[in-house]
Formats: C-alpha cells, structure tokens, sequence
C-alpha cells in the first residue's frame, strides 16, 4: 500500500471524521486492502471484506461523515487496524 493510500486509511480512522475525503481514494484504498467492489441497482455498492459484506453510496464530490463512520464500523469489523498493520 502507497504512502498516498495509507493517509487515506488513516483520515478514516481520525476522530473528527474527515468532510473531504475523495470516494475514489476510499475505493482504491478499499482494493488495496483486498476488498471485492461489486456496482447495486442506483447509486450503491457493495463491498466485501474478510468475509464481511456492506452496502454504501456513491458519494459525487467528499465521502459525506456519516458515510465516514459506516466505513470506519466496516473495516473495523473485518479487522483492519491502521495503526497496526498500516502505520505512516
């Protein structure tokens, strides 16, 4: 994983949630941890993760915060930790 994708992962986990992170950086961060991306009916998709499945949105411009925190819950629960096995 890039330094550039790091960050990203890191500004998930950072407490206030961000309000500009790129939802095409989140995605490629998401591929980057080994996540399976599959496109649902509208402006959702799912995503799955060590064996854990969620639905999101497709955000146009920044990842909105309550987004934020369901995706911080996500990886959460598949066991990602960014200070254990991404650090910056």
């Amino acid at each position: 994983m890039n330094h550039k994708h790091r960050k990203t992962l890191h500004a998930l986990f950072a407490h206030p949630e961000p309000a500009n992170l790129s939802p095409a950086d989140v995605e490629h961060v998401l591929v980057e941890l080994g996540a399976e991306i599959n496109e649902r009916s509208g402006a959702k998709f799912a995503v799955t993760l060590g064996g854990h499945t969620a639905n999101f949105h497709h955000a146009s411009h920044s990842l909105p915060k309550d987004e934020v925190r369901q995706m911080r819950k996500f990886l959460e629960s598949a066991g990602v930790d960014p200070e254990r096995d991404y650090p910056l």
